[in-house]
């Protein structure tokens, strides 16, 4: 996706403005422009957008409006509701921002513009041409082409159906990555999960065609702080012998959302340079059923060497990402940030637009919240309610998967955390979907939480205190 160009070219400017800015821009357009933008009532608010043409009918300047700052919990961001609306507008020049209200910055517009001007047209006869924004500040640009191409890569990967994006091609995306940045990378697969101590993983993904794996992507300089990133990728959840409902399946190709999640954050690392040392994991497999598909009151081991009473053969993702968080604690990280598409119960509480995040350290909650507001990438802290462990007492196994219907995001959590080995850790229990389209998220796929993580991991995350 190409929506953007450094190219200085001659370019369609953009002004935009909140309501109180209009009769500054206004008062520099043409008698007949004014005329123009009065006869179609745009006045700065909210969503309004419109071309403005010269005397020769060509489109001179591009009007966006944005309404006021109150209430604004997009900020910039917001440029993309722009950009997908002049999708198709087939600008044989490129567009140039002109005017921005006082509390947007170029640099955020410019990710909100590339976020808006995706579509997941790998299906489809015509193919998409997005608008393209021209960038001058090349200090920041490859930034933000960094920032939105990840997106997209993230979008991209929930977006394709399960029949084309299976544990293989899964597989085949990490290892695409890992090549392209030059980073190492490690599988284990199929009979060998069993041979090298990842039960949960092989248990969950025995039963499809196609063989369960762990997918390790390890880059760059082993003098910088550590960093676990850790996503669920169960490529298509029936939910098991305890099956889906048939509207529940429907969209369950992006079970594997966490996964993609994971691939698209370190994607930004790499790209951009950040001093950190990299160890991601996905943990891939089908929770399909077939005679040998693992059933409800079994008992399965773990790398951590608890064992799981299955309550619930539909909490599969928990399980996966048990081996895989035990596996990276091994390592002893500074931190492990894990993303799961994991519960209903989080979508119950917050919807499916802001992920909830925990974390069994405090000392970095507060900057790292900051930075996802400041990014208007936001997330909200739920806690680990340590009584809640004993919802998932079993009278036979030192533990079970599930912890009724009561805080299902919390005891999932707290289920995680029993295999993090006491590390510095951070849980986000994301959707990796939009029912609806809106100014920079259109419907489907999408990524929630990664830009304010990044930001705060540029800003030296790593290096805050996580002792208490």
């Amino acid at each position: 996706m190409t929506c953007f160009t450094m190219t200085a070219n001659a370019a369609t400017p953009i002004d935009v403005c909140r309501p109180e800015g209009w009769e500054k821009i206004r008062d520099g357009l043409t008698p007949a422009q004014q005329t123009f933008a009065k006869a179609r009532k745009f006045d700065g608010g909210k969503g309004q957008r419109l071309r403005l043409p010269s005397e020769d009918g060509s489109i001179e300047c591009v009007l966006y409006g944005v309404g006021p700052t109150d209430g604004d919990v997009l900020g910039a961001i917001r440029m993309g509701g722009l950009s997908s609306f002049l999708t198709g507008s087939h600008s044989e020049s490129p567009y140039k921002i002109r005017t921005l209200p006082e509390d947007w910055s170029l640099r955020q517009a410019a990710i909100g513009w590339g976020l808006g001007a995706y579509k997941f047209d790998l299906y489809l006869a015509d193919k998409h041409v997005p608008p393209v924004l021209q960038l001058e500040d090349t200090e920041t640009a490859d930034e933000i082409i960094a920032i939105v191409e990840s997106t997209a890569l993230g979008r991209d990967l929930i977006n394709t159906p399960a029949g084309d994006m299976g544990p293989e091609a899964l597989h085949q995306a990490a290892t695409d990555l890992a090549a392209k940045y030059d980073a190492n990378l490690r599988d284990t697969v199929g009979p060998e999960l069993l041979a090298k101590n990842f039960p949960m993983i092989h248990a969950v993904g025995r039963a499809a065609h196609e063989a369960p794996r762990l997918v390790e992507i390890e880059w760059g300089d082993p003098s910088h702080p550590r960093l676990a990133i850790i996503g669920k990728g169960i490529t298509f959840d029936t939910g098991g012998v305890n099956i889906k409902s048939a509207s529940g399946a429907r969209i369950m190709k992006k079970d594997m959302g966490g996964a993609a999640h994971a691939l698209a954050l370190s994607s930004m690392i790499m790209a951009t340079g950040l001093p950190v040392r990299l160890h991601c994991l996905i943990a891939v497999a089908e929770n399909a059923i077939s005679a040998n598909a693992y059933r409800p009151g079994d008992i399965l081991s773990s790398r951590e060497g608890l064992t799981v009473e299955i309550d619930n053969t539909d909490a599969e993702g928990r399980l996966v990402l048990g081996d895989a968080l035990c596996r990276a604690a091994e390592d002893e990280p500074v931190l492990m940030i894990d993303f799961a598409t994991l519960t209903g119960a989080a979508r119950v509480a917050l919807g499916p637009t802001l992920p909830p995040f925990f974390s069994n350290r405090e000392s970095p909650v507060q900057t790292l919240l900051d930075a996802t507001t400041d990014e208007h990438d936001p997330v909200w802290r739920m806690p680990l309610w340590q009584p809640y462990n004993s919802m998932l007492n079993s009278p036979i196994a030192d533990m079970k998967n599930a912890g009724g219907s009561f805080a299902g995001s919390v005891t999932a959590a707290l289920f995680l955390e029993r295999f993090v080995k006491g590390r510095p850790w951070m849980h986000l229990d994301v959707y990796g979907w939009n029912p609806s389209s809106s100014a920079a998220h259109p419907a489907g796929g999408d990524m929630f939480a990664l830009r304010g993580i990044y930001r705060w991991l540029k800003a030296g995350g790593l290096n805050g205190d996580f002792s208490t």
